[in-house]
C-alpha cells in the first residue's frame, strides 16, 4: 500500500472517529455539572421559579454557561445566556467601577466629603458632621447613612423622586460616618447622582458608553435599553404573576440589567483577566482599591470581601421582588460564578453546588464557617426572652425627625424585657423582635410615619438604635407590610433617659 492512500486510510478513520470524540467530550462536559444541574431543576420545581441562568469562568475563559427555563412565560420565551436579568444590587460594583473611572480621570477624590459633588440635595449632618461622610464611606456603607429602598411601580400613580429630592428628605446620617456599618440603598443613589453631575453626562449614557460597550457587555443596560426588550427576563412574584415593571430613587444600586454571558465577562475583569476584546475601563490598582474592606465593614468599594483562613472572595448579591442574583469571584484561583434568577428563590443553594464542584476546598470551609455561625447564633438564642442591660431600662423621650416634621417619641424598656414605644398621636405599640448588640437596640413595633410619601401604603417601623454616651440614636424606618413591598423609608431618631427623683 502505497504512502496517500495509507494517508487517506487514516484520515478516513478520524473523521468517523469525530463525532465520537465530540460526544464523548460533551458527555465529560455534562458530568462535569451534571449535580448543579439536579439542583437547579429542584431548586426551580421547589419554589417554582420560572427561570435560572448561570455562568462559570476560570483562567479567562468561560467554561461552563447555561440557561433553564422560561425568561417570559406568557410569552414562552425560553431563557438562554445571553436573556438579561434585573440584578438588583449587583448594579452596586458596576456602579463603583464607574466611579473609579472618574477617580483615575481626577475628577472625584475618594476621601472629599460626598457633598462636594453634590447639588441641591445634600447629606444632612444629624447624628455627625456631614463632612466625614467622604465618597469613600458612601461607596462602602459606612457613611452614616440608614436602609432605604423604594420601588415605582408602572401600575401604580407614583413618578420617580429626582435625585436632589431624594436625597433632601432621606439623605439624613443617623450614625457618625465611619463608625458603624449600615447597607443603604440611597449611597448608591448617590454615587449615580454623583457620576452623572461630574461627567456632565446622564448616568445610564455614562455607564454605558464608559463600562458596558469598553468590556463588550453587549446585553447590559441600565433599566431596559432600546433594543434589549426581547432579551429581558420578566420578574415574577411568590405566587408566579407577572411583576409590574418597577424603577428606583436609587438606580445606582439597583437598576441595571445583564445577561449571565456578560455578567460572568464583567466578573473577569475583575479578576484582571484582560481579554482580547475588552478595553480595561480601570487600572489593575483601582480593581485591587475595590477589593480592600474598609473600615469597620466588610465591604469595599461595590463589593463584599471575606477573608478568612487563607482564603479570599469578593462577591456580590441582589434579592428584590422577581430578583434573586449572585456574582462570586475568586481571585486567588481565578474563578467567576454567577447564578441569575426571575424570581426569588435559593440561590446561595445553586452557587454553592458550584463551588463544591470547582472549589471544593471553598466549599469545605463555608461549612466550618457555616457551622460557627449557627453555634453562635444557638449561644445567642438560649435566652428565649430579651433582657436589657441595666443601662437601658427605664423611660426613654425624644424626638423622631421625619423630613417633613418633628414627632415626639417615648421609648419605656422594664427590666422583665416589656419593652413599648409611643409616637404623638399614635397609640402605644409593643416593640417585637428585639436585638440588642454591639451597643445596637433593634426591633419593630406597630405605627406609622406620616409623612405624605409613607403614608401611602401600609407599614411597620423598625428601629435601629445605637447606645452613646447615654443617647440611643439611630434610625426608625417605615416598611411596607404590603405584597409586593414598596419602601424602606428612614427617619431619624434621637432620646435621653428620663431622671428619676427620689
Amino acid at each position: 500500500m502505497s504512502t496517500l492512500p495509507r494517508i487517506a486510510a487514516r484520515l478516513t478513520a478520524l473523521i468517523a472517529l469525530l463525532p465520537a470524540l465530540a460526544h464523548a467530550q460533551q458527555r465529560s462536559t455534562t458530568d462535569a455539572w451534571s449535580s448543579v444541574r439536579d439542583t437547579i431543576r429542584a431548586v426551580m420545581t421547589r419554589s417554582s421559579v420560572p427561570s435560572v441562568s448561570v455562568a462559570v469562568a476560570h483562567r479567562g475563559k468561560i467554561v461552563w454557561e447555561e440557561a433553564f427555563g422560561w425568561a417570559d412565560r406568557e410569552k414562552m420565551i425560553p431563557a438562554t445566556p445571553n436573556t438579561a436579568y434585573s440584578l438588583a444590587s449587583i448594579s452596586k460594583p458596576m456602579t463603583a467601577t464607574a466611579l473609579m473611572i472618574l477617580v483615575e480621570r481626577g475628577a472625584i477624590d475618594l476621601e472629599h466629603p460626598a457633598n462636594d459633588y453634590l447639588g441641591s440635595g445634600k447629606l444632612s449632618g444629624l447624628a455627625g458632621d456631614a463632612s466625614g461622610a467622604t465618597v469613600r464611606r458612601v461607596m462602602s456603607h459606612t457613611a452614616g447613612l440608614p436602609l432605604h429602598y423604594q420601588f415605582y411601580y408602572a401600575n401604580q400613580p407614583y413618578a420617580v423622586l429626582s435625585n436632589d429630592e431624594t436625597i433632601a428628605r432621606y439623605g439624613i446620617l443617623v450614625y457618625p460616618p465611619g463608625t458603624v456599618y449600615q447597607y443603604s440603598n440611597l449611597g448608591y443613589g448617590i454615587i449615580d447622582h454623583i457620576i452623572a453631575r461630574t461627567s456632565r453626562t446622564d448616568y445610564p449614557d455614562f455607564m454605558r458608553a464608559n463600562v458596558f460597550v469598553p468590556l463588550g457587555l453587549t446585553h447590559t443596560s441600565v433599566g431596559i435599553a432600546p433594543g434589549l426588550e426581547p432579551y429581558v427576563a420578566q420578574r415574577y412574584d411568590q405566587k408566579q404573576r407577572p411583576i409590574p415593571f418597577y424603577d428606583f430613587d436609587h438606580r445606582g444600586g439597583s437598576a441595571i440589567y445583564a445577561s449571565a454571558h456578560d455578567l460572568v465577562r464583567f466578573g473577569m475583569f475583575h479578576l484582571k483577566d484582560h481579554l482580547a476584546d475588552q478595553r480595561p475601563v480601570i487600572k489593575d490598582a483601582s480593581i485591587d482599591a475595590m477589593q480592600r474592606a474598609v473600615s469597620p465593614a466588610t465591604y469595599g468599594l461595590g463589593w463584599i470581601v471575606l477573608e478568612r483562613d487563607g482564603l479570599r472572595v469578593v462577591s456580590h448579591t441582589g434579592g428584590m421582588p422577581g430578583v434573586q442574583t449572585a456574582l462570586v469571584l475568586y481571585p486567588m484561583e481565578d474563578v467567576a460564578v454567577v447564578v441569575l434568577m426571575n424570581a426569588v428563590a435559593d440561590v446561595p443553594r445553586i452557587s454553592r453546588e458550584i463551588e463544591r464542584v470547582i472549589l471544593p476546598r471553598y466549599a469545605d470551609a463555608r461549612r466550618r464557617w457555616a457551622g460557627d455561625a449557627r453555634a453562635q447564633q444557638s449561644s445567642a438564642d438560649s435566652s428565649t426572652r430579651f433582657a436589657p442591660p441595666k443601662e437601658l431600662v427605664g423611660e426613654w423621650t425624644g424626638t423622631l425627625r421625619t423630613w417633613e416634621r418633628v414627632i415626639p417619641m417615648t421609648l419605656v424598656m422594664k427590666a422583665d424585657g416589656d419593652m413599648h414605644v409611643r409616637l404623638e398621636g399614635q397609640r402605644e405599640a409593643l416593640l417585637t423582635d428585639v436585638r440588642w448588640a454591639d451597643s445596637t437596640l433593634e426591633g419593630r413595633h406597630a405605627g406609622t410615619i406620616p409623612t405624605s410619601d409613607a403614608m401611602r401604603w401600609p407599614h411597620d417601623i423598625a428601629l435601629s438604635l445605637r447606645l452613646r454616651g447615654g443617647t440611643l440614636s439611630g434610625s426608625a424606618s417605615a416598611l411596607t407590610t404590603t405584597d409586593p413591598v414598596y419602601f424602606a423609608l428612614s427617619s431619624y431618631v434621637t432620646l435621653t433617659k428620663k431622671v428619676v427623683v427620689k
